[in-house]
C-alpha cells in the first residue's frame, strides 16, 4: 500500500466525494453489509477515512496515509500506521477483515491477501470491494485514469484474476455481490454474482490449510 502520497493533501477532497455521491456510496456500503458478519471482531484494511468503517459497525483500521487516517480517528476509529502487505496484527486475530476500493494502489495484492489470512482466525472472512475491470464501469476508469488524482496510479482488476490471488492465499467459498449497474441511476439495486456491476464485493472464507501453487 504504498501509493499513499496522491492521498496526501486530498484527503478532504477524497471524503467530499462520498457526500456528493451518497446514492452511489450507500449502494456500496450495502454490498458489503449483504457480505460481512453479523457478529465478530473486524478490521478494515485501508480504512481511509473512515467511510465504510463507520455504518459497517468496525472500530478498527490501518491505514498508511496520515491526512486520511486523521479523519477516520475523527469519526472515532482507532487507526493504526501500517500497509496491507505487512499487517501489525498477531495471527489468528480477527473473525473477518474488509479491504474497500484498496487492491489497485497495492504494490502486491498476493502478499497482501496472504497477510489478511494469517490476521484471520480459522474459518475467519475477508471482503474485498473493488472496481471490476471487466465491467462498463470499469473500462470507463481504466481508459480515463490519467486523468483522475487518485486513479492515475492504479491497476484495476477483474473478478476472476482476483479469486485466483484469494485462492491463492487460502481463501475459499466465495459469494459475490455487485452494484452501480449500467443504466441505473436512482435506487441503486445490489443483486448476487458479477459481470454487470462496476463495483463488486467478493467475499472468501478462511482454509484450513493455505494452498501451494
Amino acid at each position: 500500500m504504498a501509493k499513499t502520497t496522491l492521498f496526501d493533501g486530498q484527503a478532504d477532497r477524497y471524503d467530499a466525494w462520498f457526500q456528493k455521491h451518497n446514492d452511489l456510496y450507500q449502494a456500496e456500503v450495502e454490498a458489503f453489509r449483504s457480505l460481512i458478519p453479523v457478529s465478530g471482531y473486524g478490521v478494515e484494511i485501508g480504512v481511509g477515512t473512515g467511510r465504510f468503517a463507520v455504518p459497517l459497525g468496525i472500530t478498527l483500521g490501518i491505514e498508511p496515509a496520515p491526512q486520511m487516517a486523521e479523519l477516520a480517528r475523527q469519526r472515532g476509529i482507532e487507526v493504526l500506521d501500517g500497509v496491507a502487505e505487512a499487517l501489525p496484527f498477531d495471527d489468528n486475530s480477527f473473525d473477518f477483515a474488509i479491504m474497500v476500493t484498496v487492491v489497485c494502489f497495492l504494490d502486491d495484492v498476493a502478499k497482501a491477501f496472504k497477510e489478511a489470512w494469517r490476521i484471520l482466525k480459522p474459518r475467519g472472512t475477508l471482503v474485498v470491494g473493488f472496481i471490476d475491470r471487466e465491467s462498463e464501469l470499469g473500462r470507463i476508469y481504466d481508459q480515463k485514469k490519467e486523468q483522475n488524482v487518485f486513479y492515475r496510479d492504479a491497476t484495476f482488476y477483474s473478478a476472476g484474476e482476483l479469486e485466483i490471488l484469494l485462492t491463492e492465499a487460502g481463501f475459499s467459498s466465495f459469494s459475490y455481490r455487485q452494484t452501480l449497474l449500467p443504466g441505473e441511476t436512482h435506487k441503486l439495486n445490489v443483486i448476487k454474482g458479477y459481470g454487470s456491476g462496476g463495483f463488486v464485493v467478493i467475499r472468501g472464507h478462511k482454509s484450513k490449510k493455505r494452498r501451494h501453487v
